[in-house]
């Protein structure tokens, strides 16, 4: 949706947009900012940054072959708390 409105905003502009979508103009804005500036996102988001890469390389380095629950437990082994829910969620 976000995308939706980055590419017509131009044309039509951003309120009128989000009017028709339902959406507070306000939470169109506060995405563009936190897109713009990633130190502002919440903490959950900069973790999941985190996590991503971390699953990522834990799956690369296992050949591309390890599912979620062996990617939760080799992450485990290495000492990084995380929930097997939060790898299913990022990991794919």
């Amino acid at each position: 949706m976000i995308a939706f409105i980055d590419d017509q905003r131009e044309v039509y502009g951003v309120e009128p947009i989000c009017g028709i979508l339902r959406i507070a103009p306000s939470t169109y804005h506060a995405h563009v900012v936190r897109r713009a500036d990633p130190a502002r996102a919440s903490p959950r988001a900069r973790r999941d940054l985190v996590l991503m890469e971390r699953i990522r390389q834990v799956h690369a380095a296992n050949f591309g072959v390890y599912g979620a629950r062996k990617v939760w437990r080799q992450l485990g082994r290495e000492g990084t708390v995380v929930a097997r829910c939060t790898v299913e969620r990022l990991g794919g």
